[in-house]
């Protein structure tokens, strides 16, 4: 009689231990395949917010026009004319055989005279801001008609080395904010000593 119920309850631990074991077993196959839910489920939702911010960096690198927030310029004094000028203070150029709807200051020219890029803005200037699409897709900035450029021998703000400087085969001039062009060499530092771009 103690013989079985020894038995017996050997084998009800048995039959415990079998039990236990194939709930732990079971908890141990469903832990990997809930962590590799979980991590899916984090991947798709952390993956739907960088797609979302790169296709939005990505617009706005291919149609920087569309997407853009219009950049700042400025009206300054320089050499006793009130220019249109950079937020820094550089002063801003047309360039004469440009159109209103065309630059024709490409490669070489464009180092040295930097496009302003586009949409700009410039709080209390009366005139007409608008955007022309350069020969390499990027945007440019126009103010009344005029495609605007910075000149890169204008080292600090309130230059205008630029002006009246028949380079890159036309007439350079700075932008009064009335949008008109000054006649070169009308104003203090223009003729650009030399600069043969």
């Amino acid at each position: 009689m103690t013989t079985r119920k020894i038995l017996g309850h050997r084998h009800g631990d048995n039959a415990q231990r079998v039990s236990g074991g194939r709930t732990r077993l079971r908890m141990l196959l469903a832990l990997p395949a809930a962590a590799a839910a979980a991590a899916a489920l984090a991947a798709c939702g952390s993956s739907g917010t960088p797609s979302g911010a790169s296709s939005g960096a990505s617009s706005s690198a291919s149609g920087g026009h569309i997407a853009a927030a219009a950049s700042s310029l400025k009206a300054a004094k320089i050499g006793g004319v009130t220019v249109l000028t950079s937020a820094r203070g550089f002063t801003l150029y047309s360039f004469a055989p440009d159109t209103s709807t065309m630059s024709r200051c490409n490669g070489t020219c464009a180092q040295n005279w930097p496009p302003v890029q586009g949409p700009t803005t410039a709080p209390g200037v009366t005139g007409t801001f608008g955007t022309i699409e350069r020969s390499d897709g990027s945007v440019q900035a126009t103010f009344d008609g005029h495609p605007l450029y910075t000149f890169a021998g204008d080292t600090a703000p309130g230059q205008n080395h630029g002006n009246g400087l028949n380079a890159a085969g036309g007439l350079w001039h700075e932008i009064t904010t009335s949008g008109s062009v000054t006649a070169g060499g009308s104003t203090p530092g223009s003729g650009g000593g030399g600069y043969g771009y």
